[in-house]
């Protein structure tokens, strides 16, 4: 079946165009009718991110859960691993996080969680697709049943030790001069308070939201802000989270971009000395560089490659029993702790492998030499994909790198580009071939605009 509102990751796009109060309404009812399970009052937890629209989808989802009966307590500015965890936590049927990730301001989009803390299966989504376009008037809840809503003051602490509580009680950040840039996101309070209980010396930027500046030249997306800053402070580490606090980056000390594909490899080497693997390996999209998967084969680890998407990441992990995921993108999912992506308790995870190690965040967290890699994203319609122009410029390119790389060619899940990524041995190569790939793509929209 065709999904007609939710990508990859929720529902998401221009906030009051795509993403409308009425829309939300209806999310509202369609979730809150089929995660009523049992007897008794069911209730939903709906955090955000900063931006301006959350306020209108908040309080559009509010009304469509409760005119299904359910209760809603709403957390306010959250991470996004907040509200899977306190979906769990608090015994709620149904979590919520309005939010667009690491989009800018304009847009907005609502991920859903079931009571497990788990993003919903593709089956349960399309569930809720037939629901959207279904009329519900003889479903809502009567005069009686109707759902109440409240605001839950005590989050944010709570979230600050469940983090905390993912190392040992012993370990202290005391002596790391640590620059957290929140991205103006949802984080902009619970990431520098807990650091800073945990002894590092903080300074935050991308700390004052105003609705519209989330991810604006701040952020993992744009870590440049954060580089300079860990380099005019002389900081040991630099963290960069994204809007809604899923993903990280991180800047060693000289000012140099740690991703998520070396901050996997950092995990997984601690956690394998310690004892921690569930299995020896870990599971990664077919994003990450294929320098992660020689690296981590030397250390005796296999790397299980997944469609693009933290979603398949975890279901992946879910099935065959790993306890560490990723993307290269920053999501990092380590399933002992959180069932989605967490870029605080990622973070820590790593400063601790610092702690541990007593060494400069530059010799831990540079673990391997990332294959020559290019992508790029090209505007235009998953459709052009079939073109015959197209295809023979993709085939040629492919055949071009044989075994000595990777060409991946696909669309977003989240908006209308298609991303094309090459990576091999020779960098020159590899740029020439993507080129190839895109300009293909470029003219055949243009043929079709």
């Amino acid at each position: 079946m065709a999904r007609n509102y939710f990508g990859t990751d929720g529902i998401r796009g221009l906030a009051n165009v795509k993403i409308t109060p009425e829309l939300a309404l209806k999310v509202g009812q369609a979730a809150g009718l089929i995660f009523q399970r049992g007897e008794g009052r069911h209730r939903v937890v709906i955090g955000k991110d900063t931006r301006l629209s959350g306020y209108m989808i908040e309080y559009a989802l509010v009304a469509g859960f409760a005119s299904v009966g359910m209760d809603t307590l709403l957390l306010g500015p959250m991470p996004t691993p907040a509200v899977a965890m306190l979906t769990r936590s608090m015994r709620a049927d149904v979590g919520v996080m309005i939010s667009a990730s690491h989009n800018s301001f304009e847009d907005n989009g609502i991920k859903l969680f079931g009571p497990d803390g788990h993003k919903l299966s593709d089956e349960i989504e399309l569930e809720i697709e037939r629901l959207l376009d279904s009329d519900l008037t003889r479903r809502l809840a009567t005069a009686t049943n109707l759902g109440r809503a409240r605001r839950i003051d005590d989050v944010r602490a709570r979230y600050i030790e469940f983090a905390k509580h993912t190392l040992p009680r012993n370990l202290s950040f005391e002596g790391l001069r640590v620059v957290i840039d929140c991205a103006n996101g949802a984080a902009y309070k619970v990431a520098p308070e807990a650091l800073w209980e945990l002894g590092a010396e903080v300074i935050s930027i991308g700390v004052e939201p105003d609705g519209f500046n989330i991810n604006r030249d701040v952020g993992s997306t744009a870590p440049q802000a954060l580089r300079n800053k860990v380099r005019e402070l002389r900081a040991d580490v630099g963290i960069a989270l994204d809007g809604d606090a899923d993903r990280v980056i991180l800047v060693d000390e000289t000012g140099a971009v740690i991703d998520g594909d070396q901050v996997m490899a950092v995990v997984a080497r601690s956690w394998r000395d310690q004892g921690l693997l569930a299995k020896p390996g870990l599971v990664a999209t077919i994003m990450s560089n294929l320098g992660l998967e020689r690296h981590l084969n030397g250390m005796g680890l296999t790397l299980e490659r997944t469609a693009v998407g933290d979603r398949y990441v975890i279901e992946r992990m879910r099935q065959e029993g790993y306890n560490i995921g990723g993307e290269q993108s920053g999501h990092v999912i380590l399933s002992d702790y959180s069932t989605t992506g967490d870029g605080l308790v990622t973070a820590m995870q790593v400063l601790a492998e610092v702690k541990r190690r007593n060494r400069r965040v530059s010799e831990v967290c540079h673990c391997f030499e990332p294959l020559p890699q290019v992508l790029k994203s090209v505007r235009a319609q998953k459709k052009m994909l079939e073109k015959d122009t197209v295809a023979v410029a993709i085939d040629s390119a492919r055949q071009k790198l044989g075994n000595a790389g990777r060409l991946i060619v696909r669309p977003s899940g989240t908006e209308p580009v298609i991303r094309v990524m090459a990576e091999g041995d020779d960098r020159d190569l590899v740029e020439t071939l993507v080129a190839q790939v895109c300009n293909a793509l470029k003219d055949s929209a243009a043929e079709a605009a």
